[in-house]
């Protein structure tokens, strides 16, 4: 990819009717300027893969990626920002709710004032917020409310997905990002080891024209556990937070199962801790593959086999939590804890396990 001086880079999914319109506005704003657009697609189905493949068979200042087996907003646009080599990153989303007629501003400021970053609010003096809904408005401003407080600033929209950012700025972050849920901006802040210079301007946050919103309750958990990854450092990654927050549930499963086969159906209490330990790492399994690992879900041949790996690194894990647990209370520890050590050992063996083997990253792209 050429060498240009600034990058919009836009995820998409599903959004097949708005692609032509955008390029036409990029096209219109950005005339003059030294740009080039970069596209990723989230293996949409409804086209919107070959409506840009239309457009960069005839423009060379448009290039795409479609991905194929992972997903999600943040690590989109984070992947489109590393195969980037402009200086300047714009990122923005294919809705057409950002105004792209702030862009020449907004990398102005960037350039003009040194800052690292200029980030377009909806909740700024002067800003609309003529495309988004009351519940939307009230939700968005708790998750403002809550991100500041992570990141110990002041920004009226911490999570907006309309920005300008440099690219060294990406590249000293990229190792700490937790590219989790869909709040790019906020990981970027959150993460960096200085304290970044940024400026918001107003925005019209216009109404949808085709497609989606691609929030979801899954989205908003993955905030959740942004957060949490964010207050208490690398040591607790969210992903780690899901894997054991599933296996809590999975945990109250296995006591329903138990209690529904033993007592309910009185079958002897072996065999009934054996089905429901069953039961249990299978429910668990799915929940995994749903919730904690969706962007490299695991589909088909590909489930099955991952069942089965899952059930032999979770009977492991078993074996190494009674094992710490046993010696530990040999030597004198209170049960309690000798427990509580037990099943964090087996639950760290499960989640690094699990993360490289059951569900290994595949980059399999089209």
């Amino acid at each position: 990819m050429a060498n240009s001086e600034v990058q919009v880079v836009i995820p998409t999914l599903n959004e097949a009717g708005n692609i032509p319109v955008l390029v036409d506005k990029l096209e219109t704003t950005l005339a003059g300027m030294d740009w080039e657009l970069f596209f990723v697609d989230d293996d949409s189905k409804d086209g919107t893969y070959a409506e840009i493949v239309k457009l960069v068979e005839v423009k060379n200042n448009i290039k795409a990626i479609k991905r194929v087996g992972r997903t999600g907003l943040a690590s989109a646009c984070f992947e489109g920002m590393m195969l980037s080599d402009s200086p300047i990153i714009v990122v923005m989303d294919a809705d057409l709710q950002h105004d792209e007629t702030l862009i020449p501003q907004m990398v102005y400021l960037l350039k003009s004032e040194h800052l690292d970053i200029v980030s377009a609010s909806r909740f700024a003096v002067g800003a609309s917020l003529e495309g988004l809904g009351n519940i939307r408005k009230r939700v968005s401003r708790l998750g403002n409310l809550m991100a500041n407080y992570v990141m110990k600033s002041s920004l009226t929209d911490p999570l907006t997905g309309f920005f300008v950012v440099r690219r060294e700025v990406v590249d000293k972050v990229a190792g700490s990002l937790s590219l989790s849920g869909f709040k790019i901006l906020l990981d970027i802040y959150a993460s960096s080891p200085r304290k970044l210079s940024g400026k918001e301007i107003p925005m019209t946050f216009k109404a949808r024209h085709h497609g989606e919103s691609k929030l979801s309750f899954k989205e908003f958990l993955d905030f959740g556990f942004l957060l949490l990854e964010k207050l208490f450092g690398k040591y607790l990654p969210a992903r780690f937070l899901k894997f054991a927050s599933v296996g809590l549930i999975g945990l109250v499963v296995h006591i329903a199962a138990l209690a529904l086969l033993h007592r309910a159906m009185e079958f002897p209490f072996i065999y009934s801790q054996a089905v429901a330990t069953y039961i249990a790492m299978t429910s668990t399994f799915v929940m995994n593959n749903t919730f904690t690992f969706r962007d490299r879900k695991l589909r088909g041949a590909s489930f099955v086999k991952g069942l089965f790996s899952f059930f032999a690194v979770c009977t492991v894990g078993a074996l190494l939590n009674l094992a710490l647990a046993g010696y530990a209370y040999s030597i004198g520890a209170h049960w309690l804890v000798s427990g509580f050590l037990g099943a964090c050992a087996g639950a760290v063996w499960n989640y690094a396990i699990n993360n490289t083997v059951t569900w290994k990253i595949r980059t399999k792209e089209s």
